[in-house]
């Protein structure tokens, strides 16, 4: 087994954590008869040699005829870790770009083939899984792996690594060139659509897809035999196997990718109605996944959602609410529905032991239903809840996956300033100096967005301008609320004259509420135009308007920062203190132009505001973005709930736009 090992200059190699002298030792590990220490050698391994991928180290070329070794030993215990290991390495290697491929890989596979194939014939089926797995994602083409899975294939009686080889088989033969038994291949796989076994079924489908022209439109095709495989209690065996290994979420999921595109086929067909209750879980992450990606098929699929509310199952009942929150003003007509569930206290197994009770609450919210007001007014108070316990950001544009969870307490009341009247006693009674600071700062990040609706706050407000730990929480809601915060005037100059780290926001505050340009000017001015980060401090400049005039000059030199935020904030801040629209329109396109394919970055909703605020002068946005408003895609750099909120808050800001400006 290891022969040739000590020949080798493992020190003069590199893995992902740098010299490979450690690599030899952990290969030996792999081998003891103790089974933790030969399993926790592979998976150190494992992350030495491949870590997140992206490249292949000369560490793992050198490293692979062990592995292949240990992998073929009957008693090597980490044997099946190994050949994980050996499977991401051979798919890595066909997906990243020849510079990040070590030279000797390609020569060194081509000759190590063999013993993979010998693999195929293990006496463990857990190994011939494993191998299978190895053979379909390397990028050995299917000439000379076609044979030995056929081969495999008729000898094989196991079901499970059956699933495997029917999914090698279709990876197998896609590369090129696939040898003279391919269209064997192709046979075998459209007789398995007929196949006594769902699973095999599902495997022949998934194989087909990458083979064929069109996937898409055969797979639509093949919608109910998917469903009915996917919905079968068979559906287990894929947890089995080495290619998928996983249940019935995950293979649902799996099989979402072959329906692409904005149809809610699929997923309207999970939602159907199933004793297993996994069944129904996964079925509403489907959903939520389509439908954080697409707006069209929220109206097909929201009658069923909402037959999930009255689930038996606590993660049903939470999850069909969440989403419900998440379509918020679409979902409006089913709030009667949802209220039902304000009592409802039954609370996931998840570590924020969210209640449903929680999520119908933040549901009513994003409908603006006022029965969620004593609920969010209790919690305010003190009861406890699900409710996250600060800004949390999930996922991202191209992630199918919806992640249920509720948003910080504070998120949900700050898109609810029409209720401000109820919800202010309330939140003036947490607002003492006794509080939890990261409690205050939420409240005032609430009162500060609610603007001009919180003045009846402001006597508590000016109370904690004279806490040292709470005062900058107190300036942002005075800022946000404007003149009717007159009252602390004395205090902000005071602080932004003192310097510091918090003067800026001093100085604004002062300025917001009433205070004279000068000493604002003095502190924003320079934190301007010669911060390090100024975007916020331009953000606050643009605020005093003509005022702000003297420092034009250094402002229009920032329209060519490398960070898009400077260059929104400087062309806006350069209309807000000149009204130069001439400089600061292009510069502001330019930060929104990807908008038109879909692309978006937060910086991007700011960005369009401001056009607006420009008018006429801003038409050249609308030959921009004319076409947005009746994209299906929904637009959204964040995942969960976000997604919805960011599209929403994006389509608004466009219509303004565009109704503006035109």
């Amino acid at each position: 087994m290891w022969e040739g090992l000590e020949a080798i200059d493992w020190a003069g190699l590199e893995h992902n954590y740098g010299s490979a002298e450690d690599v030899p030792g952990l290969l030996w590990r792999c081998a003891a008869p103790d089974q933790s220490v030969a399993r926790d050698s592979a998976f150190e391994l494992l992350n030495l040699l491949y870590h997140q991928g992206g490249w292949i180290c000369s560490a793992a070329t050198a490293a692979l005829p062990f592995l292949l070794r240990l992998a073929a030993a009957p008693n090597v215990p980490s044997r099946l870790t190994v050949l994980e290991l050996v499977a991401r390495l051979a798919s890595e290697a066909e997906e990243v770009a020849e510079r990040f491929l070590h030279p000797g890989w390609s020569p060194t596979w081509e000759r190590l083939l063999p013993e993979v194939l010998v693999l195929l014939a293990d006496p463990e089926p857990e190994i011939r899984r494993a191998a299978a797995d190895v053979v379909g994602v390397c990028a050995s083409p299917g000439a000379l792996t076609l044979p030995a899975l056929l081969r495999c294939w008729r000898a094989e009686s196991d079901l499970v690594t059956r699933l495997d080889l029917v999914l090698a088989l279709g990876l197998a033969v896609r590369r090129e060139p696939a040898g003279d038994r391919s269209d064997e291949v192709d046979d075998l796989l459209r007789a398995l659509l007929a196949s006594p076994e769902p699973q095999l079924r599902l495997a022949a489908v998934h194989a087909l897809s990458a083979r064929e022209s069109k996937p898409a439109a055969t797979a639509t095709t093949r919608l109910e035999l998917v469903l009915d495989a996917v919905r079968d209690p068979s559906v287990e065996l894929w947890r089995h196997t080495s290619s998928v290994e996983s249940g019935v979420r995950g293979v649902q999921h799996w099989s979402a990718a072959l329906f692409p595109g904005a149809s809610p086929a699929f997923a309207r067909g999970l939602m159907a109605d199933h004793p297993d209750e996994e069944q129904r879980i996964g079925a509403l992450a489907q959903a939520g996944g389509l439908l954080s990606q697409w707006r069209s098929p929220t109206d097909v699929l929201l009658p069923a959602i909402v037959a999930r509310l009255d689930d038996s199952v606590t993660e049903v009942r939470y999850r069909a609410a969440e989403l419900l929150a998440c379509c918020g003003p679409a979902a409006a007509v089913h709030a009667d529905a949802v209220a039902e569930l304000l009592g409802d206290t039954a609370n996931r197994t998840s570590q924020g032991r969210e209640s449903v009770a929680d999520a119908a609450l933040w549901a009513l919210a994003r409908m603006n239903d006022p029965r969620c007001l004593p609920g969010l007014a209790e919690r305010v108070a003190g009861t406890p809840s699900g409710f996250a316990s600060a800004d949390a950001f999930t996922g991202g544009a191209g992630d199918a996956i919806h992640y249920p969870a509720l948003p910080a307490l504070s998120e949900a009341l700050a898109r609810l300033p029409g209720r401000a009247d109820v919800l202010l006693p309330v939140i003036c009674d947490r607002l003492g100096p006794a509080e939890d600071v990261q409690l205050v700062g939420q409240l005032c990040n609430v009162l500060a967005a609610w603007g001009p609706a919180a003045k009846a706050a402001v006597p508590q407000l000016l109370g904690l301008l004279e806490d040292s730990q709470r005062w900058t929480a107190a300036a942002t809601a005075l800022a946000g609320i404007g003149p009717a915060g007159n009252g602390g005037r004395e205090a902000l100059l005071a602080r932004s004259l003192a310097g510091g780290a918090d003067a800026e926001l001093a100085a604004w505050a002062y300025w917001q509420v009433g205070g004279e340009p000068a000493p604002a000017l003095k502190v924003l001015g320079p934190a301007a135009t010669e911060g390090r980060y100024p975007h916020p401090a331009l953000r606050k400049l643009a605020d005093l308007g003509s005022h702000a005039a003297a420092f034009a000059g250094r402002i229009g030199a920032m329209d060519e920062a490398a960070d898009p935020w400077t260059r929104a904030e400087a062309a806006h801040a350069l209309w807000a203190v000149t009204g130069d629209t001439e400089s600061a329109v292009p510069v502001l396109l330019e930060v929104v132009r990807d908008l038109a394919d879909g692309t978006y970055l937060p910086v991007m909703l700011p960005a369009v505001r401001y056009l607006t605020r420009m008018g006429h002068a801003a038409r050249p946005a609308v030959r921009l973005l004319c076409d947005l408003p009746a994209s299906d895609r929904r637009i959204h750099y964040f995942g969960g709930w976000r997604a919805f909120a960011e599209d929403e808050s994006l389509r608004t800001a466009v219509d303004e736009l565009l109704a503006t400006a035109d």
